[in-house]
């Protein structure tokens, strides 16, 4: 996805939705740009405020348009009793590459759609080389033997002890397997943004 020099995207978006702009030095400039803004630009209008959160949103989870578009229909097509920013939130979620960092197997969801793609990855036993892919429930996930020992997986238990898990998922560090246990909520893994006025966006 071609996203552009990353600082000035993020500055743009008013978050720090790439892992080289989570540090202190840039979250202060990143203010002083939103202050000189907001004097330069005056009251943002409703829609410019819904582009800027959708943004923020695609670009945390690195999507391209189409793609995040198709889970935006996807939730508003739901017909359970879900809402449609639940449904967008699971579906964003549960994507492979997102699990694999929130496992702590990759420190960004970048570098964790390259293990996905790489082939370091399995699925209820089977390689998936598809970083999109859609998990469930009960789903089994785990690296491949092979890979154990590769880069950054080496003392992965110990780096793993660092790290949060979330609630809705159970991970064993030590034979690198685990499990989906529940879907994912607001309460259990933090929101990229503020997803009514994502879909606020989409159906203006």
């Amino acid at each position: 996805m071609k996203t552009g020099p990353r600082y000035k995207l993020a500055k743009r978006l008013g978050a720090s939705v790439f892992e080289k702009a989570q540090t202190q030095k840039f979250a202060l400039s990143a203010d002083r740009s939103a202050k000189n803004k907001r004097r330069s630009r005056g009251r943002q209008s409703e829609y410019g405020k819904q582009m800027l959160e959708k943004q923020k949103v695609r670009v945390t989870y690195g999507l391209p348009e189409k793609q995040f578009r198709n889970y935006v229909n996807k939730a508003l097509e739901t017909v359970h009793k879900t809402k449609p920013t639940d449904r967008l939130h699971e579906l964003l979620e549960l994507r492979l590459d997102n699990v694999v960092w929130r496992l702590g197997l990759a420190s960004t969801r970048r570098g964790a759609r390259q293990m996905v793609a790489h082939g370091h990855v399995m699925v209820n036993g089977k390689k998936t080389r598809i970083p999109s892919y859609g998990l469930s429930v009960g789903d089994q996930i785990s690296v491949r033997e092979g890979s154990k020992e590769h880069g950054v997986l080496v003392g992965f238990a110990e780096k793993f002890a660092e790290r949060p898990l979330p609630s809705w998922l159970a991970w064993n560090p030590k034979s690198m397997e685990g499990s989906v246990k529940e879907r994912p909520t607001m309460a259990s893994a933090d929101p990229a943004g503020d997803l009514v006025t994502v879909l606020s966006f989409y159906t203006r």
